[in-house]
């Protein structure tokens, strides 16, 4: 992943954390929305598929580093998800960005002090097929002013070669998701049943390297 000066390294670690949990359909982050999946097209009857088909909002919370919880530690939960919300974006021509089928919206906020409100630090789409969030790093909120960066899964050692020209391509509606590779199959439970989704020591310890398990 890209340094970028107004990421730490913990908080870029806390992006791939949260890309491992997106990436896998059976996290808790996979599992929840499945179920909001279903309760949505349950209250409007509309017939149930495949939920990837359906653009929703992920929210990445990055916590302050010596942020303290009453029921589980800042490592469990941060291993677990449960800094990850995710909601199916009913009316997708309120987003800022125009996501073609397969991408999905991630809004990041960041914690800047313990206990602390979340402030807006970044938005971007996840493109499930490459196993990729594309964001957009806020550096001047009242100037509009912002920094692309590309998180990669850190387990996926091979990515295709061309997968930032397919990326670009796919963001520019010029090809659609079939048209991607997928390599997300790799780092996905329901996929691939020998995939192990690491813990949130494993993830800090590599820093922005690629994980070894």
């Amino acid at each position: 992943m890209q340094i970028v000066g107004l990421l730490s390294k913990f908080d870029q670690c806390v992006l791939n954390m949260a890309l491992i949990h997106l990436c896998n359909s059976e996290s808790h982050v996979g599992q929840e929305m499945r179920r909001q999946y279903n309760a949505w097209k349950q209250d409007s009857d509309d017939p149930v598929f495949n939920p990837w088909l359906d653009i929703h909002q992920f929210t990445i919370y990055i916590p302050h580093p010596d942020q303290e919880y009453e029921d589980v530690t800042l490592e469990a939960g941060l291993t677990e998800g449960y800094n990850v919300e995710v909601e199916p974006v009913k009316d997708p021509s309120n987003l800022i960005y125009n996501i073609p089928q397969g991408g999905h919206f991630v809004a990041v906020l960041k914690q800047k002090q313990v206990d602390g409100d979340f402030a807006i630090a970044a938005t971007g789409i996840f493109v499930r097929s490459l196993a990729i969030l594309s964001l957009d790093v806020v550096v001047d909120l009242a100037q509009g002013e912002t920094q692309p960066i590309v998180v990669r899964h850190p387990i996926i050692r091979d990515y295709p070669q061309d997968w930032e020209t397919k990326l670009r391509l796919f963001l520019q509606r010029e090809i659609n998701d079939e048209a991607l590779p997928r390599p997300v199959g790799h780092v996905d439970r329901s996929l691939n049943r020998d995939y192990r989704s690491p813990r949130w020591t494993e993830v800090h310890q590599a820093g922005d390297g690629l994980l070894t398990l």
